[in-house]
């Protein structure tokens, strides 16, 4: 099979679906809802902002006439990578720029090409770079809905299509990705962008410093081989390989992955001096750490809720963009 998919998000879906329509070597287009939160949520349902789906389009394409850097290219002709929540009149986080792929190959390619493009953006870029959880393909009334509705609503100059891309919109690529998904995935979106994506419980512990109740959550008694990331930005946190039962009813783990990932603050609630534990670069609320582990890993209890966390199977690691974190599940880092 020649034929492949990637999956683009840059406003309201009519216009991305007609812009590639017209470039050579795009086999098939289909708008749709990529990584909703809830099962096929319809149109007015993703409007509402409420099931943290973005509005994509599925590009499938050619590979012996085209090129991924070249559909890289195109998307960044009709995106505004600087632009969080907005492209043209579309606003709300179901119109965020994302770009959405289904192995680690791609995903490579993707932050290569947005690395290369830094320069020409100093806002900088802020376009969501992840893998493609979900993708339900919209109501048939969207789709094709330029074809159907010529002068219907575009916020894309849809001529752009029809000029060839100049060698600045196609940089030599670099193979080394390993600083990369730091750079592009670990940001912290906006409160109206968290309040859509993320549930009541996951939102009070992450952004009001809450905690969820002791036994009764996700990961206190989970042992499978993985790592678990901050559930807000994705950035690692702990692994398996640290994990061990405390007893306490969360999630416990002798160190963290990384010791840059995590930032700690005194926390004199409740008429007590503790350590807050917190994200580093999405600034979450994790739980906190004591001195009362195990001291033959080091005496730490780093007590996390598992509402903060989101758990990477070990096997899913290489193609979620995690391949360079898979020597911690082996073994406890030692940095």
């Amino acid at each position: 099979m020649n034929n492949k998919d990637i999956y683009l998000a840059a406003g309201c879906f009519w216009g991305v679906e007609a812009y590639f329509q017209k470039i050579a070597g795009i086999v098939d287009t289909k708008v749709g809802y990529a990584n909703s939160q809830i099962n096929n949520p319809s149109y007015r349902m993703v409007c509402s902002g409420d099931t943290g789906a973005v509005e994509a389009c599925r590009i499938t394409y050619d590979i012996t006439k085209i090129s991924l850097s070249e559909i890289l290219a195109h998307y960044f002709r009709i995106v505004d990578p600087t632009s969080r929540n907005r492209q043209g009149n579309d606003v709300g986080t179901q119109y965020r720029p994302g770009i959405y792929y289904e192995n680690q190959e791609d995903f490579e390619l993707v932050c290569d090409y947005i690395d290369a493009r830094r320069k020409d953006y100093a806002q900088g870029i802020v376009i969501e770079v992840l893998p493609l959880s979900n993708f339900y393909q919209a109501e048939a009334e969207h789709q094709d809905y330029l074809l159907n509705n010529p002068g219907g609503y575009c916020h894309i100059d849809l001529s752009l299509a029809e000029k060839p891309l100049a060698d600045a919109e196609l940089p030599n690529l670099n193979s080394d990705t390993s600083t990369k998904e730091i750079e592009i995935n670990y940001v912290k979106p906006d409160q109206a962008e968290l309040k859509a994506r993320l549930t009541e419980e996951q939102y009070t512990v992450t952004q009001l410093s809450g905690t969820e109740r002791p036994f009764n959550n996700e990961f206190d008694q989970h042992f499978e081989p993985g790592i678990y990331v901050d559930i807000v930005s994705g950035e690692p946190l702990f692994s398996s390989a640290a994990k061990y039962d405390s007893g306490c009813g969360w999630p416990a783990f002798s160190k963290p992955i990384v010791k840059e990932n995590i930032s700690y603050r005194d926390d004199y609630s409740f008429n007590r001096h503790r350590v807050e534990v917190r994200s580093e670069h999405a600034d979450s609320h994790l739980g906190h750490v004591f001195e009362d582990g195990p001291l033959e890993t080091g005496g730490l209890r780093y007590c996390i809720n598992s509402a903060a966390l989101r758990f990477i199977p070990l096997k899913e690691m290489e193609e979620q963009g995690y391949v360079a974190y898979i020597k911690f599940v082996e073994k406890p880092s030692d940095e």
